[in-house]
């Protein structure tokens, strides 16, 4: 058996790994050809360009660096189709992978796509594309399918590969002092983690106001200590100079561990994104905000269809955490939420239940059931 598989960033590489590994735990002997990273070639990728070729963030990097973009897509489309490939994955990487995809199923080829693009939160138009494009979506949350079956598309709920990772009593006691051993955070005191960004402009938007709001707390929380998890040394100097400018007390970087992190904080300020999730899954308070610039920030408030932007409150539907957003993101006001967020917590298990429940809900076998979705259109086990 012949898998193309594309992953274009490093999460994808993760998945694509996972997934290459799922599917050879059960068809055995397959031979996977395409674009990915350290964890695909370990599973046996024969790549056909490393995964920098792909990396590009952004609007503007991907104009510029369009011409290469385009080469490498021809060129894996002819390889798929000269040796053609039972089925062929795009991990993520949505625009560049929908363009293979399309290309490849035209000549006959199974095509699917792992993960679903946020369509539930912008751009619903887009399902009637992806649906004409990919026999499959491999999608992470449970109200995804219905919005592909109701545009003629198939969407499969398979998980989200972090609850699978995350145990069921990640939010115990016990878990949140051997995360903080493991840090070196103090054993017995409050702890707040502090989740700015990724990249340097988040940084640039969030730092000195994640800072100011350590701050404010410790008019509360005296001796609060506040972590911070920098994936990247560029990220970690930035927030350094950040530092250097608004300089708090009690403040601690820590080289990546964002997981860690957030198991040993008693409350979290985090910025949208999957950290949300992940202090979700582990029973954390937390308030979550976003700024960016004016003009990013009115496209996508044109765009949007949720009124949430928060995963905990788009799968409960509801606002289940505080979304303090653009100009409503203010050290008072971040102060005071965190705050109130903290006590209602302490008082009210509901939160702590709603937890439990999505936990149990997203763990569905992650890169085991989709690997059977895949292999299922290649015909495998069909015969007999």
């Amino acid at each position: 058996m012949k898998i193309g598989i594309v992953a274009g960033e490093t999460s994808g590489d993760i998945l694509g790994g996972r997934l290459m590994a799922a599917i050879r735990d059960r068809a055995g002997d397959v031979e996977f050809v395409g674009v990915g990273g350290e964890s695909m070639l370990a599973q046996g990728l024969q790549a056909l360009a490393p995964l920098e070729a792909l990396a590009v963030n952004g609007f503007k990097d991907p104009i510029l660096r369009s011409p290469s973009l385009f080469r490498l897509l021809r060129r894996l489309k002819r390889r798929f189709l000269a040796e053609p490939m039972d089925v062929v994955v795009g991990v993520d990487f949505n625009v560049f992978n929908f363009m293979l995809e399309r290309a490849v199923k035209k000549r006959g080829m199974p095509t699917a796509h792992y993960v679903s693009p946020s369509v539930y939160a912008w751009r619903p138009g887009r399902i009637k594309r992806i649906a004409k494009t990919a026999d499959a979506v491999l999608a992470l949350y449970p109200f995804e399918p219905p919005l592909y079956r109701d545009h003629g598309g198939r969407a499969v709920f398979v998980g989200h590969p972090l609850a699978g990772e995350i145990a069921a009593d990640a939010g115990s006691v016990d878990a949140r002092r051997r995360a903080r051993e493991a840090l070196g955070a103090t054993p017995d005191g409050f702890v707040v983690a502090l989740l700015p960004g990724s990249r340097s402009s988040e940084i640039a938007y969030h730092g000195a106001i994640f800072l100011r709001t350590a701050a404010c707390l410790r008019e509360t929380f005296a001796e609060a200590e506040f972590l911070i998890p920098a994936p990247t040394r560029t990220v970690h100097d930035a927030m350094q100079r950040v530092l250097a400018e608004v300089p708090v007390s009690g403040v601690r970087l820590v080289h990546g561990q964002s997981r860690k992190v957030i198991a040993a904080a008693d409350l979290v300020l985090v910025k949208s994104g999957t950290a949300t999730l992940e202090a979700m899954l582990l029973r954390r308070p937390m308030v979550v905000t976003y700024r960016m610039g004016r003009l990013s920030a009115w496209l996508i408030r044109r765009l949007k269809t949720s009124p949430y932007v928060a995963l905990p409150n788009i799968l409960t539907g509801r606002e289940l955490v505080p979304e303090l957003l653009q100009e409503q993101a203010q050290p008072e006001r971040l102060t005071g939420a965190l705050i109130e967020q903290y006590r209602r917590c302490q008082d009210d298990p509901a939160y702590l239940d709603t937890c439990a429940h999505w936990h149990e809900k997203l763990r569905q076998g992650g890169a085991g059931k989709a690997a059977e979705v895949v292999l299922s259109l290649t015909g495998w086990g069909t015969s007999g």
